[in-house]
């Protein structure tokens, strides 16, 4: 079983249909025990880092994730659940992030013809080999929606990046610790294949 973690986060129906349209069984849940016993855990979202970082203490979510994460248990952070796995952001100044990665969350800075937020499909590169990647040829697309990107500070972490002004740290992987800053829910056939080889990484067959 897979547990989506349900922190009233914005994308979460698109990442349930994603998983289930790959036969997996699949629940949305912030039930503590219910999140421990998953064979891989997702952490969605899309909005502001102090919301959701307010929400998932709110809910008492903070020391399920980190249990989540010492139990070597798959676990996937997605558009603002990468960036809540880092230390801080931009966005919200002096509100900690959950810090299981070391890095910082910083604004997308303004360039002509580039439109904050960055809203659109943009091709990866793979700077380091990443399970999630697993034969899908580079320079595929994925689909973005973010104002605030990346800044990994163990760049063997770093396994996809793309351009947009700046180099955007796209996707990060250590240990069972996986991240993408796009929508792979919402990147198609390229997505599909990504959120495929997450599930083998859950059944232990990558």
């Amino acid at each position: 079983m897979i547990a989506i973690i349900d922190y009233d986060a914005g994308n979460i129906k698109s990442v349930e249909k994603a998983f289930q349209a790959l036969g997996q069984d699949v629940v949305v849940t912030r039930d503590k025990d219910t999140i421990l016993q998953a064979e891989g855990v997702i952490l969605p979202g899309v909005g502001a880092f102090g919301d959701a970082m307010k929400k998932l203490e709110d809910y008492d979510l903070v020391n399920t994730i980190y249990k989540v994460v010492e139990a070597k248990t798959p676990f996937l952070g997605i558009c603002l659940g990468l960036q809540l796995m880092f230390e801080e952001s931009e966005e919200t100044p002096g509100v900690k992030g959950l810090g299981l990665l070391k890095g910082k969350i910083v604004r997308i800075p303004d360039g002509e013809g580039l439109k904050i937020p960055h809203i659109g499909w943009n091709n990866l590169s793979y700077p380091n080999a990443g399970r999630l990647y697993k034969d899908i040829p580079e320079d595929s697309f994925v689909y973005f929606v973010h104002s605030y990107y990346l800044q990994a500070e163990e760049p063997e972490i770093v396994k996809a990046t793309t351009e947009y002004g700046v180099t955007i740290h796209a996707s990060v992987e250590k240990e069972n610790v996986f991240a993408c800053q796009f929508h792979p829910e919402k990147s198609s056939a390229v997505g599909m294949k990504i959120l495929e080889n997450f599930v083998a990484v859950v059944k232990g067959e990558a």
